[in-house]
């Protein structure tokens, strides 16, 4: 098991200075990330192109902050060969990045169709869709940085449950939305790009469940990926045990 002050357990204080390094820099990655999402789809529901822009712009700087990373990971591969808990938290930084880099990619389309709608002039239908989902969406980011922030297993696998329901009402907001473009043909142009944006949404809550699953395999050591939310909540839990177990009792120094 593994949680945040395991970080510090080594002998050599570098070797301790280099994994928090560089998990710092990774929940920086993810701040950004975050605000970048929650800057495209305000950008969207405004009608905010020079929002928009910025986030378009600032997706250079997301992705030289997952190559700062990824050359930080192999460092310390090649020059501390970490075993155990270390290494785990190197496998999951390193892929990290790679879900975070690609939120910011559909983050980025997002702005770009924000950009197009702008130009249209006329607010399409469904922005009550785009406004519910993301705020759900958003919500499952933030919780699975925050889940890596704090090696917290359970708030992790919340995360990896709601993700089943953005699935569910993605699909139920793409057949109204093309129930409502068969009906009025004139909106097709713009009825699509909110689709383009509510798919890139769903897109994003599947890189949050990605995360929060990397967060499981850190904390507990077990690859929990495609083995379904009821075996996923069943390592949780035993997990969640044998950390009771050893935790010291009261009055123990």
């Amino acid at each position: 098991m593994i949680d945040k002050h395991s970080l510090t357990h080594h002998i050599s204080q570098q070797y301790n200075a280099e994994l928090e390094e560089v998990r710092s820099h990774l929940l920086a990655m993810g701040g950004l990330v975050e605000k970048q999402v929650n800057d495209a789809v305000t950008a969207l529901i405004e009608a905010d192109s020079g929002l928009a822009q910025q986030v378009r712009d600032i997706d250079d700087e997301i992705n030289q902050m997952e190559r700062t990373i990824d050359e930080e990971c192999l460092r310390i591969l090649a020059r501390r060969q970490p075993a155990a808990s270390d290494l785990r938290l190197i496998i999951s930084i390193s892929k990290s990045v790679i879900d975070l880099e690609r939120i910011g990619d559909e983050s980025t389309k997002i702005a770009r169709r924000a950009i197009q709608l702008c130009e249209e002039g006329e607010s399409p239908r469904g922005y009550v869709e785009v406004r519910h989902i993301s705020g759900q969406v958003r919500a499952m980011v933030r919780d699975a940085l925050d889940a890596f922030a704090r090696f917290d297993a359970d708030l992790a696998l919340s995360v990896a449950q709601y993700d089943k329901t953005i699935d569910r009402e993605y699909k139920t907001a793409l057949r109204e939305l093309v129930t409502f473009m068969m009906e009025d043909p004139r909106s097709i142009s713009r009825v699509l790009n909110v689709i383009w944006v509510l798919r890139s949404l769903e897109r994003i809550g599947d890189h949050a469940r990605n995360i929060a699953e990397l967060v499981i395999y850190l904390v507990q050591g077990t690859d929990v990926r495609h083995l379904g939310l009821d075996r996923m909540r069943e390592e949780v839990q035993r997990g969640g045990a044998e950390r009771a177990n050893v935790s010291p009792k009261a009055g123990d120094n």
